[in-house]
């Protein structure tokens, strides 16, 4: 399984893919003058700016795969014309998907095997 930290989410009008890649991330960087893990904890914290979850949102629709002027659409009508901390916790998701992981990715058991259950507790070098 390939880990692409793509979420799927019931937000605005429909169910859409969000996606930060590595160019998005590096946008969201740009757009908001901070690296993503400090722009996760300003809107975790409450300390974020409307930039932060604008930018967010519409960097990972366009990651998801949505076109550029669509995205934008989308946010101004669902974001900028809405109450901020309606999207706050869109753009929460959003951002933790793409640093730790898509909750549906399988982080730790790419091939199958239960690590937990496994029987071998030692590594065959040991003697």
């Amino acid at each position: 399984m390939s880990r692409d930290a793509r979420i799927e989410l019931d937000w605005a009008d429909g169910t859409y893919s969000f996606r930060l890649a590595w160019a998005q991330l590096a946008e969201l960087q740009e757009k908001t003058d901070a690296g993503p893990f400090v722009v996760l904890q300003r809107l975790t914290s409450g300390t974020w700016r409307v930039e932060d979850i604008s930018h967010t949102i519409r960097l990972g629709l366009i990651g998801g795969g949505m076109a550029p002027a669509d995205a934008l659409k989308k946010v101004r009508a669902y974001v900028e014309d809405r109450p901020p901390t309606e999207s706050t916790i869109f753009a929460q998701g959003i951002l933790m998907a793409a640093l730790y992981g898509a909750p549906e990715e399988d982080l730790g058991n790419a091939d199958g095997v239960d690590l937990v259950e496994s029987e071998l507790t030692t590594s065959p070098t040991v003697s």
